[in-house]
């Protein structure tokens, strides 16, 4: 069973790096900070908001 993200969750999380905004990423289901050049993946639509588990962005 695949659980989705709400996306009203999005209004309540910011980044842990620059304590921003995220922006959701629906296909990658990442929550992607852009200031930080990170992306925190989404897992069984919980976010897993670890720096250590956060993709680096690619330029």
């Amino acid at each position: 069973m695949s659980a989705t993200f709400d996306r009203r969750m999005l209004e309540a999380l910011i980044c842990p790096v620059t304590h921003e905004g995220l922006r959701y990423d629906a296909e990658r289901q990442e929550l992607i900070s852009q200031r930080a050049g990170v992306a925190f993946p989404i897992r069984d639509g919980i976010p897993v908001m670890l720096v250590d588990e956060a993709r680096t962005l690619d330029d």
